[in-house]
């Protein structure tokens, strides 16, 4: 019914060559060229309030209100966004204001930054212009929560009486 002529066929020519399959399927395709279980950034517009705890293993952009904590592996809080809660991921960078404790291993806050709570972190950058009010602590493994590091309380050392 149907014939595919070889003539305008790219490659070689040599006697030898078996005939090319007429249905073949694409070897390109959109779903191979995106990296298999990393999804596109979830984005909670501006007129968006979230009351409740957020986790995830993606990445999480908040331009709105989140009343609660959130747990992602790349956080980053818009000019407008506003959080009321705990902060816990990989990367973090604040553009607006959190208003609770920051958990990063990377955290950067931006010239537009408000952050009110305590910053527990592997690394930092502060911009200038960026407002902080809290402590800053340096951990080789912020991300693990509670302090179930923390060192053991000193006792005192009894004294042999005296005869």
């Amino acid at each position: 019914m149907f014939s595919k002529s070889r003539v305008n066929e790219p490659g070689p020519k040599a006697e030898g060559d078996k005939p090319r399959s007429e249905f073949t399927a694409p070897t390109t395709d959109t779903a191979m060229n995106t990296p298999k279980g990393k999804a596109t950034t979830s984005i909670l517009s501006s007129d968006l309030t979230v009351t409740g705890n957020l986790k995830t293993s993606g990445d999480i952009q908040v331009e709105g209100t989140v009343e609660g904590d959130i747990r992602a592996h790349l956080l980053t809080v818009g000019e407008s966004a506003t959080i009321r809660g705990e902060i816990v991921a990989d990367d973090i960078v604040v553009n607006g204001r959190v208003i609770g404790r920051v958990r990063g291993l990377k955290v950067r806050l931006t010239s537009t930054a408000r952050v009110e709570g305590d910053i527990i972190h592997k690394t930092i950058a502060i911009e200038s212009g960026a407002h902080f009010e809290g402590s800053v602590q340096r951990q080789d493994d912020p991300l693990q929560s509670g302090r179930t590091g923390a060192p053991p309380v000193p006792q005192p050392v009894a004294k042999p009486a005296d005869v």
